[in-house]
């Protein structure tokens, strides 16, 4: 039976050189939901007989993001690597506005956090769907899950 989707998650650990409470918070909040509830249909895959779960490892390496593949036992399916030029723009503002959000909610008002929070969900639905744009033609998968992944890539990106 057909079950397209992500059983299993990793982040390429050397990639990661840094990260604080706060972001190592969202990391595993994003893994969780993202393990709980995914779309995830890798097309060449899928289409060769390979119907799911998945694992995924995600690393950064040479300005693309590298997304491995393997099937539940493990085994190697593909790699898919996206060019990350496009996610610059996105993942600065991403981290600016997360930086101003964890701020705000150690000493701002209720209105503050929420108006912040709204720009910060604003930044990331649009990432998101960028995201969606660049796995178009490789992978099937929905809007939450390219909001889990785009929350991972951002992880790889802390450098300290």
């Amino acid at each position: 039976m057909p079950d397209p989707r992500i059983n299993h998650i990793e982040l390429d650990e050397a990639t990661i050189l840094w990260r604080n409470a706060d972001i190592e918070q969202e990391r595993r909040i994003a893994i969780f939901d993202l393990i709980e509830d995914n779309v995830f249909k890798p097309l060449r895959s899928y289409a060769a007989g390979h119907q799911g779960p998945y694992r995924l490892k995600l690393a950064v390496s040479d300005g693309r993001l590298s997304l491995e593949i393997e099937n539940d036992a493990g085994e190697p399916l593909e790699t898919l690597l996206l060019g990350l030029a496009r996610f610059r723009r996105p993942i600065r503002e991403y981290f600016a506005i997360c930086e101003s959000y964890y701020q705000a909610i150690r000493k701002s008002t209720p209105q503050e956090i929420e108006t912040i929070d709204m720009a910060r969900r604003g930044v990331h639905n649009e990432a998101a769907e960028l995201l969606l744009e660049r796995l178009e033609g490789k992978v099937e998968t929905d809007f939450p899950t390219a909001r889990r992944l785009f929350t991972l890539i951002c992880v790889l990106h802390i450098r300290g």
